[in-house]
């Protein structure tokens, strides 16, 4: 039996920089991924970035990559009734985001994390989580086939969804919330240039589509569908063609098409579990939430909960303190439901529910006033680039 003083669970974005952040501060750590590292290292995942979480990666040395390859954009566009109308972040929130995808993030922190003597240990599976209660929790878990256990001072859920961190707090201790959307996203990404400069998100009476990009030669591009569809229903010329159809004729003219590196569908769901603490075990990232991808916040509400949750952990060891430790799960909550209800609210906005041509010609409305309005675009660019993080000292 081996002890460190925190112990995480899963090596995702929430995970690693947790992990970064109290190395940094002299905290040790041990990191349990079920996974292998290429797997994790693979996975493809979103790529725009809030301004406070480029600054995160950045006060973490996590950016070089990033300062030459990401790209800066100070706007966005939304594609309605045949017309192209640009949110000017820039103008309207005094910044921007920056498009750098998930999967190079998590590579940059691993090797940070690693070359630092970090230790991370991949297929070695947490199988539970004891004594949560006590000051010495333990996790149990795999590693070449034996059951091992570590004992912490403190647990970190960041292991997703499905993991047993949050499956860990009593039934009656937890409260969720759950929406289920009723259609997916099916993506594809492709080694061709993007169609447009900056992201488009088209709002069309046949459903919603999105062209973002993950490179100036690699473009990832979406379109709302049937809930239950498969890849399989779905060839590369297909796509396409539905892709052109949900766009403004410009973009649509200009669109350069390539065989997909990749294909896949994923559902949409919000989902809150509160409260994010249980005695010494606390949930991060996607075992705590997720949001639709349409606003762009699973990961950077992963980096926010962080943002928390390592200061908490900082007092601690530093000062003896408990109090943030305390409030961790009220403050990151309230940040988070601001960004379920931005999330909720544009996926509403921008997808097709019915066949119901009042509800696309009210959609229509709404986005007309807002791209005509100071304050409509004012709040579109404040929700997109992030709200601020409260002080949290």
């Amino acid at each position: 039996m081996t002890r460190t003083q925190v112990g995480i669970i899963g090596s995702g974005p929430a995970g690693l920089l947790l992990a970064r952040t109290l190395h940094l501060q002299g905290i040790d750590t041990v990191i349990f991924e079920r996974q292998s590292r290429d797997y994790v290292e693979s996975r493809i995942r979103a790529g725009v970035l809030e301004k406070g979480t480029v600054d995160m990666l950045r006060t973490l040395g996590a950016d070089q990559r990033m300062n030459k390859f990401g790209i800066p954009h100070d706007g966005y566009a939304l594609a309605f009734n045949g017309r192209l109308e640009r949110v000017d972040m820039a103008k309207y929130a005094g910044d921007g985001v920056m498009v750098w995808g998930q999967t190079e993030v998590t590579r940059d922190l691993i090797a940070l994390h690693l070359d630092a003597g970090g230790i991370i240990k991949y297929e070695s599976p947490a199988i539970a989580i004891e004594d949560v209660e006590t000051s010495s929790p333990k996790i149990i878990y795999e590693e070449d086939g034996v059951t091992k256990t570590l004992v912490c001072d403190f647990v970190m859920g960041c292991d997703g969804y499905h993991g047993v961190g949050r499956q860990t707090i009593p039934a009656d201790k937890l409260k969720t919330y759950e929406k289920i959307y009723p259609f997916g996203w099916l993506g594809i990404l492709s080694d061709t240039p993007p169609v447009d400069e900056e992201l488009i998100y088209a709002n069309h009476e046949r459903g919603f589509a999105l062209c973002s990009m993950r490179s100036h030669t690699r473009s990832r591009y979406y379109i709302q569908s049937e809930l239950g569809d498969k890849v399989e229903n779905w060839t590369d010329d297909m796509f396409w063609d539905e892709l052109r159809r949900r766009l403004p004729p410009h973009a649509a003219e200009s669109l350069v098409t390539g065989p997909r590196l990749e294909m896949s569908i994923a559902p949409l769901r919000s989902f809150v579990a509160e409260p994010m603490r249980y005695g010494n075990l606390f949930l991060a990232g996607d075992a705590a939430h997720i949001v639709p991808p349409t606003g762009a916040k699973g990961l950077n509400l992963a980096a926010s909960d962080i943002f928390y949750l390592s200061r908490a952990l900082i007092a601690f060891y530093s000062e003896k303190r408990t109090d943030l430790l305390d409030r961790y799960s009220e403050v990151a909550l309230r940040r988070v439901w601001k960004a379920i209800r931005f999330s909720w609210w544009f996926t509403t906005l921008m997808h097709k529910f019915s066949d119901d041509s009042l509800d696309y010609r009210l959609q229509v409305a709404e986005l007309d006033y807002l791209t005509g309005s100071d304050a409509g675009k004012t709040v579109m660019a404040e929700n997109y680039i992030g709200l601020p993080f409260e002080e949290f000292e």
